[in-house]
């Protein structure tokens, strides 16, 4: 029986009730999947080669169901960016159509923030700001720097004048400055690339959620936990939903 005041072994046997398999196991294949390009297929066979007999479909359901949660419990751990904001959209197909993924970098390519939106506009614009504002790492920022969509000076322009962003904040629109955040955009193509779309704007939100948790792990973003170390990164991942990596 489970002790009501032993909080962390209810948050475990919640994350993991009814699983099949081991919470190692299910954060294994999470965490290779969101950082990799392979298919779901592809990590069924890896899984296989390791002893572990799963389903693709059931690798589906985990993503679905702790890509986003981790995203969601990594923001706390996150080390501060600075106020050079470089923004810019880059598209996503989902169920055949193109949709809008607004990301911000910092002068660093430090992640931001991100919002899959369905419209390209000055509300799409303003949704992402307010979103990446909100965050615990960001700062109101110094400059902002975009390209020439006509959406972001009038979302700007509405924001200062609700006092929801700095009046001195500054923006830039000038392509070449924003190469930073263009680049940035490449990791996120060449992850969607073998899932060939998404089936749903949900399943889109949720699986880019975990896309971009796991590159600011692997950006270094995560206090104490190296970019490049994948033993600190293991044991960061499963600290988080209670698991001893």
């Amino acid at each position: 029986m489970i002790c009501p005041g032993n909080g962390q072994r209810v948050r475990r046997v919640a994350d993991f009730k009814g699983r099949h398999f081991t919470g190692e196991v299910i954060l294994w294949a999470v965490r290779w999947y969101l950082m990799f390009p392979i298919s779901y297929r592809d990590l069924e066979l890896m899984l296989a080669d390791r002893g572990v007999v799963v389903d693709h479909t059931t690798i589906f359901r985990w993503i679905q169901t702790y890509a986003a949660e981790l995203e969601k419990r990594l923001r706390p751990h996150l080390r501060s960016c600075n106020g050079s904001w470089r923004v810019d959209e880059t598209y996503i197909k989902i169920k055949g159509r193109w949709t809008y993924l607004y990301r911000a970098v910092d002068r660093y390519g430090q992640t931001i923030d991100f919002l899959l939106s369905a419209r390209r506009d000055a509300a799409a614009a303003k949704r992402f700001f307010r979103k990446a504002l909100g965050q615990p790492h960001t700062v109101n920022p110094r400059t902002i720097t975009v390209d020439k969509n006509a959406a972001y000076p009038k979302a700007v322009a509405d924001m200062k004048g609700a006092g929801e962003l700095w009046r001195r904040t500054k923006l830039r629109q000038c392509k070449y400055l924003n190469n930073i955040v263009e680049q940035d955009h490449r990791r996120i193509k060449r992850l969607t690339g073998p899932g060939l779309g998404f089936g749903s704007f949900r399943t889109a939100r949720r699986t880019l959620a975990g896309y971009e948790a796991m590159a600011m792990v692997r950006k270094g973003q995560v206090r104490k936990v190296g970019g490049r170390d994948m033993k600190a990164q293991t044991a960061f991942v499963a600290e988080l939903f209670d698991l001893a990596a």
